[in-house]
C-alpha cells in the first residue's frame, strides 16, 4: 500500500502552485536539468595514438575534424582545401589510420616545412595572389621508413592470421552449392567445392580471413548475383543454371573487393596479384635473352639393361651390351622392324624382368640380379626374346624407372640400323628431266593412272 502514497505525493507535488515538484524524495525542475541521461566522454588528447586504437574514425592531421575510415577521400579533400596539404601515393600506405596518427603528433612537435616539400602556385602572379601547398611524400626518409614499417607490420599481422586459420581445426561452414555442413579445417570445405562443384577460389594456404571471404560470396549468392559476371537474376534456380552453363562458378578476378583475401596482395605494397605475376613473366622473358652458349651441362648417362654399366651415348652402350652380354639392340630393332614405341615397350619389358630377377627366356626366377645375369649369360638367354605379344603390350608404355635415360636416346630413323647398312655406298642416279614431256608419257605413274581409268 506504500506505492499509492508515493504516487499521491508526486501528484501533490505537481499541483503545487509554486511550480516545484515537492514531496518526499522529490527533485526540483532546476535540479532535473542537471541529470546525466547519456554517457559522457573526456576530450581526446591531440596527436595521441591511443585514442585512435579501435576508433571507427580518423582525425585530420591539423584540426579536430574526424572522418570515417571508409571516407578517406573526404579527409584528403578536407586537408587540401582547408590546410593546403597533399599526401602522395596514399594507396601505398598500408595502415592509413596509424600513418595519420603518426604525422599528427609530429606536426605538433616541428613546423610542417621541416617535413613537406613546398609547392608555390601562381608564382608569376603578384605576391598577394601566390599561395603555397605542402606535399608529404616518401622522398622524406622519415616518411619512407614509416611506410615500410607499416607495411611490415601489416604483413606480419596477415601472416599470423593466415597461420592461425591454417591450424584451426574448429572451423564450421556449409557448402554454398549443396548446403552440406563441414567441421574441422577450412581446407575440407574449400577442397569439396573445388572437387564436387568445380568452384575453385584458390589454394586454402593462399587465403586469409576465410570466414569473411565465404560470407562475402554467400551474400552475393543470396542476392541472386553471379560471382563471375556479377549479373543479378530473378530466382536461385536461374542463377544456378546460368553459373553452370556459362561456367561462371568462379570469382571475378577484376573485382578488387577480393584482393584483401589473398596473401599475395600483401607481399608488395601497392601491387595487385596481376602486377606481381606480370613482373615475374617479364623477368623470365628478360632471362631468355641471356647468352647461354658457354653453358655446359652434365652429360646424361644411359644404364645397361643387364648390369650397372653407364655410357654417355647409345652407341657406346650398345657396343657394351653386345660385347658383355651378347645382346645387340640395333640388330633386334632392324630384324623385327621396331618403331620408336615398340622399342620403348621392349626396353621397359626387359627392365621390369631384370628388376624382378626373372629370366625372360625361360621364366625362371632368381634370388639376386647377379645370379640372374650369370644364368642368362651362361644359357645365352639375353638374346632369347619371347614372342612379340608378350612384351608388345600397352602396360610397357610406362617406364620401370622414372629416370631411364635410355628411353630418351631411342630413335626410329634409318641412321640407327646396323653398321653394315650405315657404311653401304648405294649410288642414287636421278632421272633425266631434260625431256620432261617424254618422261611423263613413259612414267609408271602414267600407266597406273591409265589402268585405273580402264577399270572404272
Amino acid at each position: 500500500m506504500a506505492a499509492p502514497k508515493t504516487q499521491g505525493a508526486a501528484t501533490q507535488g505537481e499541483e503545487d502552485g509554486d511550480g516545484n515538484r515537492g514531496g518526499t524524495g522529490g527533485v526540483s525542475y532546476e535540479d532535473s536539468k542537471d541529470c546525466i541521461l547519456e554517457p559522457l566522454s573526456l576530450p581526446e588528447s591531440p596527436g595521441g595514438t591511443t585514442s585512435l586504437e579501435g576508433s571507427p574514425s580518423v582525425p585530420c592531421i591539423f584540426c579536430e575534424e574526424h572522418f570515417l575510415i571508409d571516407e578517406q577521400d573526404k579527409l584528403l579533400k578536407h586537408m587540401i582545401i582547408e590546410h593546403k596539404t597533399v599526401i602522395a601515393d596514399v594507396k601505398l600506405v598500408a595502415d592509413f589510420q596509424r600513418y595519420i596518427s603518426y604525422w599528427r603528433k609530429r606536426f605538433t612537435e616541428q613546423p610542417i616545412t621541416d617535413f613537406c616539400s613546398v609547392i608555390r602556385i601562381n608564382s608569376t602572379a603578384p605576391f598577394e595572389e601566390q599561395d603555397n601547398y605542402f606535399l608529404l611524400c616518401d622522398v622524406l626518409p622519415e616518411d619512407r621508413i614509416l611506410r615500410e614499417e607499416l607495411q611490415k607490420q601489416r604483413l606480419k599481422e596477415i601472416l599470423e592470421q593466415q597461420q592461425q586459420e591454417r591450424n584451426d581445426n574448429n572451423f564450421q561452414g556449409s557448402c554454398m552449392f549443396c548446403n552440406e555442413e563441414f567441421l574441422g579445417n577450412r581446407s575440407v570445405l574449400l577442397n569439396h567445392m573445388a572437387r564436387e562443384h568445380t568452384f575453385n577460389i584458390g589454394l586454402p594456404d593462399n587465403i586469409v580471413n576465410c570466414n569473411e571471404f565465404l560470407c562475402t560470396l554467400q551474400k552475393k549468392l543470396d542476392n541472386l548475383q553471379c560471382l563471375y559476371c556479377e549479373k543479378t537474376f530473378r530466382d536461385k534456380n536461374t542463377l544456378k543454371d546460368h553459373m553452370r552453363k556459362k561456367q561462371h562458378r568462379r570469382i571475378n578476378p577484376k573485382n578488387r573487393e577480393y584482393d584483401r583475401f589473398y596473401v599475395i596482395n600483401y607481399l608488395e605494397l601497392g601491387k595487385s596479384w596481376e602486377e606481381v605475376q606480370l613482373e615475374d613473366d617479364r623477368e623470365l622473358l628478360d632471362h631468355q635473352e641471356d647468352d647461354w652458349s658457354d653453358w655446359e651441362g652434365h652429360p646424361l648417362s644411359a644404364v645397361c639393361l643387364f648390369c650397372e654399366k653407364q655410357a654417355e651415348t647409345i652407341e657406346k652402350l650398345c657396343v657394351h651390351m653386345e660385347d658383355a652380354h651378347e645382346f645387340d639392340l640395333l640388330k633386334i630393332k632392324s630384324e623385327l622392324g621396331l618403331n620408336f614405341y615398340q622399342q620403348v615397350k621392349l626396353v621397359n619389358f626387359i627392365r621390369r624382368q631384370i628388376h624382378q630377377c626373372r629370366c625372360y627366356g625361360c621364366h625362371e626366377k632368381f634370388k639376386s640380379k647377379a645370379d640372374l645375369r650369370t644364368h642368362m649369360e651362361e644359357a645365352k638367354h639375353t638374346s632369347l626374346l619371347p614372342e612379340r605379344q608378350t612384351w608388345d603390350q600397352p602396360q610397357y608404355y610406362f617406364p620401370t624407372y622414372e629416370n631411364d635415360t635410355l628411353l630418351c636416346t631411342l630413335s626410329d630413323s634409318e641412321s640407327d640400323l646396323t653398321a653394315q647398312e650405315q657404311n653401304g655406298n648405294i649410288a642414287i642416279i636421278s632421272e633425266d628431266t631434260s625431256k620432261l614431256h617424254a618422261l611423263k608419257q613413259s612414267s609408271i605413274l602414267n600407266q597406273l593412272r591409265l589402268h585405273e581409268s580402264l577399270k572404272n
